[in-house]
């Protein structure tokens, strides 16, 4: 039976207490303080029974400073054993602690499955044994603090163990009683990060389709997703090109995988590979102690999608390609192989083709990425459907402020078909954003749409601006130069005008056919 008093917090209560129980022949088995301020004690006294609590009781309710009586079904300790057992057991990885020697002291469910044993035959296993070239209690002796993500390997297993420390009083080495180890599936953590922090997923279903120019990309991506090969995604910026990846990694047999994005553009190129390949344990200065997991491993059995891929640096070119060619690569700093099944989707608003022949894009590379391609039209091909892509912007956009969607007046109507429209999509939806928020009445008006001055500037009003930037800088060269003709009709003369060599002008001119050299 197990009793709770409520007392007093004082000197020798418990001895009262307990003198009861031994003048009555009864062997107290344990006994704890408790309660917020010490004003509880728990005693187990196994072979008291109903009719002996019931002639102790007015004995122990006298000793000085007792206020109560009663039975209770669980010690503290008990109740906090059995809740962290229960917990611990709910999770699906192994969790131990172990002492200062290595052995295992307590350990879950997950934990008992993983080194072949029952749960109860655990304690006491030293858990040296099963590590490879790893000292667990001088590692947490060295390090004296927190460890995340150490790789290890555990019966042909590769785990990665967070380590807490535990002390008996400060924290310092001297109190170190052990640690909690917990470990992960280094195959499995990319999918435990993925549905933890993934984004909200949208198939096929939420991309734009009015226009057939984009229902066509969709019926060709429909049939591409499937297959088990790379995936290469052109657009200019603010088309959707991500968007259309994901919709093809949830259409895919890894659709329930993780799905993993590195932007290339901008990013150093250490720090690119780090973050695709990740390092070794000590790689190079200040890198973590435990070393890191990349994207690619934390993608396993999933889709990476690497966009703006044409900014990616020769020596990562060389990486990715002997990826995509065989499945093996090493961490920055390891000579370890690591083989890992993941699909490569990549997007880029470049013309590849056009640097492979510059030089700044392998040739090799670009062909393996190239094995399926799509290619998403910029809006101002697809303002056929505008009208309805921005009402379900406007819905959108109503549902976030939390107000009636506005409708669409002509001269909105007209004013969206006749913009082109440079940021795309993205745009658009920007734009429209904006608009909801100013707009005062029932109807969106013309006033209420701020579109950027740029692409209505006299300088660019009849420039065609379809092809690459080369062609698009070239028709606008030739402009510049025509006008300027008839008032420094002749190359020198227009040379000084815009402060470059002769030469310079009179090739050009001679290139776009104005006027005549002197």
């Amino acid at each position: 039976m197990r009793l709770k008093f409520h007392c007093q917090n004082r000197v020798g209560i418990l001895r009262d207490i307990v003198a009861h129980f031994a003048d009555y022949g009864l062997n107290v088995a344990r006994g704890e303080v408790g309660g917020d301020q010490g004003n509880s004690v728990y005693l187990h006294v196994p072979h008291l029974l109903n009719a002996q609590l019931a002639t102790l009781r007015p004995r122990l309710e006298a000793v000085e400073g007792v206020f109560g009586v009663k039975r209770v079904e669980l010690m503290p300790s008990e109740r906090r054993h059995l809740e962290l057992d229960a917990l611990l057991s709910s999770l699906p990885y192994p969790v131990m602690s172990i002492d200062m020697q290595g052995r295992i002291v307590a350990a879950n469910r997950a934990a008992g499955q993983m080194l072949g044993v029952r749960v109860d035959e655990v304690p006491g296993m030293s858990l040296d044994r099963y590590l490879q070239d790893i000292d667990l209690p001088e590692l947490v002796r060295r390090n004296n603090a927190r460890v995340n993500g150490l790789r290890l390997t555990l019966k042909e297993t590769s785990y990665l163990a967070d380590i807490a420390p535990l002390h008996t009083g400060e924290d310092d080495v001297a109190s170190l009683a052990g640690a909690v180890v917990t470990l992960h599936r280094a195959d499995r953590v990319g999918e435990r990060i993925y549905q933890v922090q993934r984004q909200e997923m949208h198939g096929f279903e939420a991309i734009f389709q009015a226009s057939p120019g984009l229902a066509e990309v969709v019926q060709q991506a429909r049939r591409m997703a499937p297959l088990d090969a790379p995936l290469l995604i052109e657009g200019e910026t603010g088309t959707g090109k991500e968007l259309l990846a994901r919709a093809c990694h949830l259409a895919s047999p890894c659709g329930q995988a993780p799905f993993m994005v590195l932007s290339c553009a901008g990013l150093p190129e250490s720090m690119a590979e780090t973050e695709l390949f990740g390092y070794a344990p000590g790689a190079f200065e200040r890198a973590r102690p435990e070393g890191k997991l990349g994207l690619l491993e934390l993608t396993a059995g999933g889709t990476i999608f690497l966009d703006e891929v044409g900014e990616m640096s020769p020596r990562l070119q060389v990486k990715l390609l002997r990826f995509l060619q065989d499945g093996g690569f090493r961490r920055v700093g390891s000579d370890e192989e690591t083989y890992l099944n993941v699909r490569v989707m990549c997007a880029t608003q470049q013309d590849l083709p056009r640097l492979c022949a510059e030089g700044l894009f392998r040739q090799d590379l670009y062909h393996r990425l190239n094995v399926l391609s799509i290619h998403i039209p910029p809006l101002r091909d697809c303002l056929d459907g505008i009208e309805e892509l921005a009402r379900r912007f406007i819905d959108r956009a109503a549902r976030h402020i939390g107000c009636r969607p506005p409708g669409l007046s002509g001269a909105v109507v007209k004013k969206l078909s006749t913009y082109h429209w440079p940021g795309n999509v993205r745009q658009l939806e920007n734009v429209l954003f904006q608009a909801v928020s100013l707009c005062e009445g029932d109807e969106l008006q013309a006033r209420d749409l701020r579109l950027p001055a740029i692409a209505q500037a006299p300088g660019f009003s009849g420039v065609d601006l379809d092809g690459s930037l080369s062609d698009i800088l070239g028709k606008v060269e030739k402009r510049v130069l025509a006008s300027l003709y008839p008032e420094y009709a002749s190359s020198r003369l227009l040379a000084r005008r815009l402060g470059v060599s002769h030469t310079t002008i009179a090739n050009k001119l001679k290139r776009y056919g104005i006027g005549h050299d002197d």
